[in-house]
């Protein structure tokens, strides 16, 4: 792990809206993968790579170089194991990255299930005194969303990591709930620029061709002109956020 470098954490959730902002990264700058995060209680799927090589169900650990020469390291993958054990357990190896690497912030980027007229982007954390922080460089914390909680990876990374003395914030893009919900994304990508100074330089047609990708990886009966085209929103059952 490169030291001192922000890191973004995402796995397919509502809208898969943290996975299609950091798969667009690791797509439109250059990148390359660190190491993985392996545990038994991975879904036993392996899939071929894009060398056409089978590989484990993982967590892929990748560096991108942004064009202002800053690294950035990304967590993300297809899948997170199917127990609470292993949610909390990959959770914490998640956590002990970024304190061995001493990064300065973890970003945990996930969609809450919304209205169609809802686009507001909410900011978590489980730190008063990060919360502080935060809100001294103008960013409002939320104190009510998301309401219900957080489940699996997204929510143990965020409620650990003031015990392990991490900087973590969730940063959480309302979507209506789609399968990969393309504008939340842009939406999110554009927000963290703003926020964080990064420039992240990512793009509607960017979103849009990760999440044509995605939707392949994940269901390859599926075609994003079909996600793009539907009238009603299509709203997970399986991940709160």
């Amino acid at each position: 792990m490169p030291e001192g470098c922000t890191i973004l954490e995402a796995v397919p959730g509502i809208g898969n809206v943290g996975k299609i902002v950091i798969d667009g990264l690791v797509k439109k700058h250059p990148s390359r993968t660190l190491g993985w995060i392996i545990h038994p209680d991975f879904p036993p799927h392996a899939n071929l790579d894009e060398e056409g090589l089978i590989r484990p169900p993982r967590l892929d650990l990748k560096s991108i170089l942004m064009p202002n020469g800053e690294t950035l390291v990304a967590i993300t993958g297809l899948m997170q194991p199917m127990t609470a054990a292993g949610q909390f357990e990959v959770s914490e190896s998640i956590l002990e990255l970024a304190s061995k690497s001493s990064s300065p912030r973890l970003l945990v980027l996930a969609g809450l299930a919304s209205g169609p007229e809802e686009r507001s982007i909410h900011v978590i954390c489980a730190d008063a005194r990060f919360r502080s922080k935060l809100e001294a460089s103008d960013i409002i914390v939320s104190r009510d969303q998301p309401h219900s909680g957080m489940i699996g990876i997204a929510g143990m990374v965020l409620s650990l990591s003031s015990v392990k003395g991490v900087n973590a914030a969730g940063i959480i893009a309302e979507t209506v709930g789609a399968s990969c919900d393309v504008m939340a994304a842009d939406r999110m990508a554009k927000w963290i620029e703003q926020a964080f100074d990064i420039p992240l330089d990512l793009d509607l047609d960017t979103t849009e061709r990760t999440a044509a990708r995605l939707m392949k990886e994940i269901d390859p009966t599926g075609t994003i002109e079909n996600i793009l085209g539907d009238e009603e929103a299509e709203v997970s059952t399986d991940f709160y956020v």
